[in-house]
C-alpha cells in the first residue's frame, strides 16, 4: 500500500512539473526566438501564450489538490497568514546573496543574448543576420539539451553553493573571448549555454532551502523581480555603451569591448556574491551544499531551525494589528 501511494505521489508530481514546465513556454519563447524568426511564428507564439495561461490554471488547481491529500493545506495556510508584506526584511541574509548571485549572473547573459546577433555580425566576417542569430541561440539550444541532464546531476551531487561559484568563475572566459579575441563566436555560446544551464539548475532550486516554507511564493517573486529590474537596468547600460539607436549602421568594435568588459563586470559580482554566500551558509549549516543522495533519510528531511522557523512567532503575530 505504502509503494503504491509513492508511485501515485511520483506521478502527480511529474504531472505537475509538465504543466510548470509549459506555464512559461510561451513567454519564453516570445522573448528569446531569434528576431529573423519572429514573422514566421507569429501565430505559434500565441498559440503558446494561450497554452501557458492554460498550463497556469491547471497548475494551481494540482497545487491545490496535491496540497489537501498531503495534508499540509491548514498549516500552510496557518503559516500564510503570519507573513506581512513588512516581514520581507526577516528573509535571511542567505536569501538575499542568493537573489544578487542570480541577478548579477543573469545580468550578463540576458542583455549579451539581446544584442549577440548584432555583435557576431559586427565583429566577424561572413555572418549574415540568420546566422548570426542562431549562433545567438545557441546558449540556448545548448541549453535545451543539457538542463535536464543537469538538473538529475545536482539533484544527486548537490553542492549547489560550490556550483554557483564554478558556474560565474566559468563564464569569465567567455565574455573575454567575445572581447579580445576573434576565437568563432560559436565556441562562446555553446560555453555560456554550459554554465547558463548549471547556474539555472542550482541557483533557482536554492530559494526554498534558505526561506520558510510559508514564504517561498513572496521569495520566489521578489528574487525574480530583482532579477527583472537588474536585467532591465543593464539593457538601459547597454544601450548607453553602444550609443546608436539604428540596428542597421554598424558599431564601432571599442564599444563592443567596452560592453563585455560591462559583462565581466557582471560576472565578478556574481562571484563575489556566491563566495560570500558560501562562506555565510557554511556558518549556518551548510545547507546548500549537503550532498543530498547520500544523507541518510531522516537527515535529508530535516532543514535548519531558522529555516523552518515562520518568521512571524506567535508573540509578533499576537501583537501585529491585522
Amino acid at each position: 500500500m505504502r509503494i503504491a501511494m509513492q508511485k501515485h505521489v511520483s506521478y502527480y508530481r511529474f504531472v505537475v512539473l509538465f504543466f510548470n514546465c509549459m506555464l512559461t513556454f510561451g513567454s519564453y519563447f516570445c522573448f528569446d526566438i531569434p528576431s529573423v524568426l519572429q514573422d514566421q511564428f507569429q501565430g505559434v507564439r500565441t498559440i503558446l501564450c494561450v497554452l501557458g495561461f492554460c498550463s497556469a490554471v491547471t497548475v494551481s488547481i494540482l497545487d491545490k489538490v496535491g496540497m489537501k491529500q498531503l495534508g499540509l493545506d491548514g498549516a500552510i495556510q496557518e503559516e500564510s497568514k503570519k507573513v506581512r508584506v513588512q516581514d520581507i526584511r526577516r528573509l535571511p541574509l542567505r536569501y538575499w546573496l542568493l537573489v544578487l548571485t542570480i541577478m548579477f549572473f543573469y545580468n550578463g547573459v540576458f542583455p549579451f543574448v539581446a544584442d549577440a546577433s548584432k555583435f557576431i555580425q559586427d565583429k566577424y566576417a561572413g555572418y549574415d543576420q540568420r546566422t548570426a542569430s542562431y549562433i545567438a541561440g545557441a546558449v540556448y539550444d545548448s541549453s535545451l539539451v543539457l538542463s535536464a541532464v543537469v538538473g538529475i546531476l545536482i539533484d544527486y551531487v548537490g553542492l549547489r553553493g560550490i556550483l554557483a561559484v564554478l558556474c560565474a568563475i566559468l563564464t569569465l572566459p567567455v565574455f573575454a573571448l567575445l572581447a579580445f579575441t576573434l576565437v568563432p563566436p560559436l565556441v562562446s555560446t555553446l560555453w555560456l549555454g554550459v554554465t547558463y544551464s548549471f547556474a539555472a539548475a542550482s541557483m533557482w532550486p536554492s530559494i526554498p532551502l534558505v526561506v520558510p516554507q510559508a514564504t517561498i511564493g513572496t521569495a520566489m517573486g521578489l528574487a525574480t523581480s530583482v532579477q527583472m529590474i537588474g536585467i532591465g537596468l543593464s539593457n538601459l547600460l547597454v544601450g548607453r555603451i553602444l550609443g546608436t539607436k539604428s540596428s542597421e549602421s554598424k558599431i564601432p568594435l571599442w564599444r563592443w569591448q567596452q560592453m563585455m568588459i560591462f559583462m565581466l563586470a557582471n560576472t565578478i559580482a556574481c562571484i563575489v556574491a556566491s563566495v560570500i554566500l558560501n562562506i555565510v551558509d557554511k556558518k549556518q549549516g551548510s545547507t546548500l551544499n549537503k550532498m543530498t543522495k547520500r544523507r541518510p533519510p531522516v537527515e535529508s528531511e530535516s532543514r535548519d531551525e531558522a529555516d523552518r522557523t515562520p518568521i512571524l512567532n506567535d508573540e509578533d503575530d499576537r501583537n501585529s494589528i491585522n
